[in-house]
This record gives structure tokens, C-alpha cells and sequence, in this order.
């Protein structure tokens, strides 16, 4: 028998606190991808001012390869441990408890980032490296704890609806660190009456004012909402199914929602609430109910980031296409025009992606958008890879490898980068649903190292630019799109569908044995009126047993 409060979690018509919700938990996805897209014009900027006057002229006004792959790798890997780190504790102490402590590290190691101690150039990368270090450790707590407060949070019909409007946040972070890079570069660029670099003109000072100011202003929006992350009640289904306080529950429930207390608050004696002994994370029992789940989601998460992450692989093909040699432009310019297409790509591609995933993931269902995104990345991978040095690197061709370049980010954010974060925090039982969504989402950062780093150094078919002989674009982009068959493939044989099914519904599957879970799984691709009936006829036989 369902408690009260959950079940009117689950039936909750959609109201303002949702909508509230959605920005507060949003806004640390909003900071982490703010930071990830701010950097490539960052680094250009860097290079403009630290590196006039390499030993290698061929790299002159460009930060070293080794250099940005080490400022890439050390924000991803504070994202691994902070994902580990804070779904564990989130599980252990609540969720509210340290959703605020993920939230204020963010802000501060945004603000460390931008002054970075000093003005010389080791001392500067030192600095900005760890300090990006601490920024990941912020950004990876608070995935986990962002996706599991709004599934709790929500209602069953809407629950994919309103994650993927959290995750959708980052779409803004991306337009957002575009906007302001553009603005801030303008402004210097007007104030300081910035000469070209190439023409003798060294890069004004004001440019190392530039880059830290562009770091700092995105913590401002993450400062304002954590006062309203600190109001936040601890969630109803931790309270109650974790700390065993139902009544709690209600009281917290009664505040934020528009429900009277006369109907969450249980009737006599409460149900039992856990009918099984519990069993530890890791033991048998839970690799025998959960294994498959934490698998499937974990590999998925780590087949998708190695792909999404690999996008800087056609940045130099973009900037060499669209954009004036480094050096040629004034660095305030030359930044504003690398900004400006960013905030192209994201309005075109990435946001639409992610507000499709938004309006169908409850209609569609979060199997079959995982599926066709890793499949229509995969086509647009192999596409671009199999002609690319006979046909994508010519001038002519430019255009029609922009519109293949937007429709990755469209296809993964309209698929697996997008319900890889939604599905862990579905899944899995309230006392282990942080963990197990800071694991998978861990794992798909390892998998982001591999594509942000090791294919940007694989990718290239001669030395140049500082990088070693390496297998090539076209073996890198084939060998990309097979990762994302792979990734459809894990995704039809393990990953469960769960929409329109409460969270206590899914955990009751895996107690009920895994039978039933391997028949939801296919039943998810069959939509014929049978499927529902059986579907239907099997929740009231199990609400009919003692």
C-alpha cells in the first residue's frame, strides 16, 4: 500500500513550485555548461596574451595542446569525484544537506577561477587549473542531487518532462557564456582601442581584465538562487522511505504544494514502508535487482560523453572555415567572433534539442529517444567522416558541414545526453538513487575525458599545430559513430523504460523479480492496445495480493 504523500506527489497537477524547481535545481547544469563553453574563446584569449612569443612561431598566439588538454582533463576529473562524492553523502545525510555545499563550491571556485591568484603566465595556468579542478567538483555534485530532488519532486505523468527542463538548463549556460564573452570582449575592445596582433600591436592589457571578468560573471546567476536552494524542504520520498519520517514528509509536502494536510497525512497505523530487510549498496542482493540497471545507465552515460565531449574535434575545422587566422583580428575580435559562433550553434542546435526532448519524452517515452539519438549521431558521424578530406575540408562545402556539425549537438541533446540523466534518477530505490546517478554520471565523464582529450589528439593525420601524427579525422569520426551503435544497441537489450510509472513502481519491479522487468523492457517498443491491457492487468493483480 502507497503512503499518502507519495501517491500525491505522483497525481500533483502541475503548479508554480514546479516551475520554481526547475531554476533552482537548473542553475548548477546552467554554471557547468557556462564554464565548458566559455573556455574555448578563454583559451583563444590566453593564447593572445601568454603566448606572443613562443619557441615554436607555428604556435604563435595558441595556448599548447598539452596546456588545454590538461585544463579540459582537470575540470572532468573533479566532475568524476564530485559525482561520487556527493550522490554518496546525498544518499547517507539528505539531499537537501549538501545540495547547497555543491552550490556555493561552484561559486566560489568560479570566482578563484577568474582572479587566479597572479598575472604570470605558469603561475596563471597553475592556478586556473585548480581552481577549474574545484569547479568540476562542485559542477559533479550537483548532478546527481539535481536530478534526483526534481524526480522526487515531480509527478509521475511530467516526471521526464520537468528533469529534461533542469538538463535543458545547460542549453542557456551555453547561450549565456556566449552572450557574455561577446559583450565583455565588445566593451574592452571599444575602451582600450585594441590593435591588430600581427601588425606589431602587443595585446592590450586589458585583455587579462577580460578573460577573468567573462570566469566570474557566471557565478552570479548560481549566487542568487542559493538562498532558494536553502529554503528548499528536504524531499518527501527521502524523508519518509530513508529517514522513516512520514509525518515530516507531509508537513513538508503540505508547504510547497497546493494539497491540505487532511490528504497526504496517513489514516491509523502507517503501512509498512519497507516490507524487505534492507540490503547494503554493493551487496549481492542489489547487483541481482540493480546491476543490470546500473550497467545499462552507466554505460550509456560513458558512450555518449565520449561522443558529445568530441565535438572540439571540428572546432579547428569551424574556426578555419569561418574564422580570420589568430592574429589577424584584434584579440577583443577575434574572441567576439569565435563567442558568436557558439551562441549560433547553441540557438540553432543544441537549445531545440533539448526543448524537443522536453515536450516528448512522456509522450515518446525515454528508450526510444536514447535509441534514435545514438542512431541519427551515429549516421551524421559517419557522414561527415568517410568524405571528410575529400569533400568536408573544401571551401565550398563549408555550409553543409555546419548544419552536420549543429545536428550532433542537435541528435544528443535531443537523445542520449539528455535521458542518460533522466533515466538513473528513475531507476532505483530512494536509499541508493543519488548514488547510483552520481556513479553512471561519473562513468560518462571518464567517457568525456576519453573523447575531450584522447580523440583530440588522435585525430590528427600529420604533426601541426603541436600535436603528433595521430590516426586521422576520418578513422576518429568512423570510430565515434560506431560508438553510438554501440550505445543503441545497450540501450535496446538493458535500458528500462519508466515512463508514466512512479518511482516506488519501478523499485517494486526489481522486488517482484526480474522477470517482469525484462518483458517491461521489450514491452516498451510495443504500442499496440494488448501491450497496455496485459500492462494494466498486471499493476491491479499486484495491488490485489496481500
Amino acid at each position: 500500500m502507497a503512503l499518502k504523500v507519495l501517491s500525491a506527489l505522483d497525481a500533483a497537477r502541475t503548479q508554480w513550485y514546479h516551475f520554481k524547481a526547475i531554476i533552482i535545481a537548473g542553475m548548477g547544469l546552467f554554471t557547468d555548461a557556462y564554464d565548458l563553453f566559455c573556455i574555448p574563446p578563454i583559451m583563444r584569449l590566453l593564447g593572445l596574451i601568454y603566448y606572443q612569443h613562443p619557441k615554436d612561431q607555428n604556435l604563435k598566439f595558441q595556448v599548447p595542446p598539452a596546456v588545454i588538454s590538461i585544463m579540459l582533463g582537470m575540470s572532468l576529473l573533479g566532475t568524476v569525484i564530485g559525482q561520487l562524492v556527493f550522490g554518496r553523502l546525498g544518499d547517507l545525510i539528505g539531499r537537501r544537506r549538501v545540495y547547497g555545499l555543491s552550490l556555493m563550491l561552484m561559486v566560489l571556485s568560479s570566482i578563484g577561477c577568474g582572479f587566479s591568484i597572479c598575472t604570470k603566465k605558469g603561475c596563471v595556468l597553475v592556478s586556473l587549473g585548480f581552481f577549474r579542478f574545484l569547479l568540476g567538483f562542485g559542477i559533479g555534485g550537483d548532478y546527481p542531487l539535481s536530478a534526483t530532488i526534481m524526480s522526487e519532486f515531480a509527478n509521475k505523468r511530467t516526471r521526464g518532462s520537468f528533469i529534461a527542463a533542469v538538463f535543458s538548463m545547460q542549453g542557456f549556460g551555453i547561450l549565456a557564456s556566449s552572450l557574455v564573452t561577446m559583450i565583455v570582449c565588445r566593451i574592452f575592445e571599444v575602451s582600450s582601442h585594441a590593435r591588430i596582433p600581427n601588425k606589431g600591436q602587443p595585446t592590450p592589457e586589458q585583455a587579462d581584465i577580460a578573460w577573468r571578468t567573462i570566469l566570474m560573471i557566471g557565478a552570479i546567476p548560481a549566487a542568487i538562487t542559493y538562498y532558494w536552494r536553502m529554503m528548499m524542504p528536504e524531499t518527501a520520498r527521502y524523508t519518509a522511505l530513508v529517514e522513516q519520517n512520514v509525518l515530516q514528509a507531509a508537513k513538508d509536502m503540505e508547504k510547497v504544494l497546493d494539497v491540505s494536510m487532511s490528504q497526504i497525512a496517513e489514516d491509523g497505523s502507517l503501512p509498512d514502508i519497507n516490507p524487505l530487510p534492507p540490503y547494503p549498496l554493493f551487496s549481492k542482493k542489489f547487483f541481482r535487482r540493480h546491476g543490470r540497471d546500473l550497467l545499462a545507465c552507466s554505460a550509456s552515460w560513458f558512450l555518449v560523453d565520449i561522443v558529445f565531449y568530441s565535438s572540439n574535434l571540428f572546432q579547428s575545422h569551424v574556426y578555419d572555415s569561418f574564422l580570420k587566422p589568430v592574429g589577424e583580428l584584434n584579440a577583443f575580435r577575434d574572441v567576439y567572433e569565435v563567442a558568436k559562433l557558439q551562441a549560433i550553434v547553441a540557438i540553432c542546435s543544441t537549445i531545440p534539442g533539448y526543448w524537443f526532448t522536453v515536450y516528448l519524452i512522456d509522450r515518446v517515452g525515454r528508450v526510444k529517444i536514447q535509441i534514435m539519438g545514438f542512431l541519427m549521431m551515429a549516421l551524421v558521424y559517419v557522414s561527415i567522416g568517410i568524405p571528410y578530406y575529400s569533400f568536408w575540408v573544401h571551401p565550398n562545402h563549408r555550409k553543409g558541414f555546419m548544419v552536420l556539425y549543429g545536428l550532433t549537438f542537435f541528435f544528443s541533446n535531443f537523445g542520449p545526453n539528455t535521458t542518460t540523466f533522466i533515466v538513473p534518477a528513475e531507476l532505483f530505490p530512494a536509499r541508493f538513487r543519488a548514488t547510483c546517478h552520481g556513479i553512471s554520471g561519473a562513468a560518462g565523464k571518464v567517457g568525456a575525458i576519453i573523447g575531450a582529450v584522447g580523440f583530440l589528439w588522435a585525430s590528427h593525420i600529420k604533426r601541426e599545430n603541436g600535436y603528433p601524427k595521430g590516426i586521422g579525422m576520418t578513422a576518429s569520426l568512423v570510430i565515434l559513430g560506431g560508438v553510438c551503435l554501440v550505445g543503441a544497441v545497450i540501450t535496446y537489450l538493458f535500458t528500462q523504460e519508466t515512463k508514466g510509472r512512479s518511482l516506488e513502481e519501478n523499485e517494486k519491479d526489481h522486488q517482484d523479480g526480474e522477470g517482469r522487468c525484462f518483458l517491461r523492457r521489450f514491452a516498451a517498443f510495443d504500442s499496440s492496445p494488448h501491450a497496455h491491457v496485459h500492462s494494466e492487468r498486471d499493476h491491479f493483480a499486484r495491488q490485489a495480493q496481500p
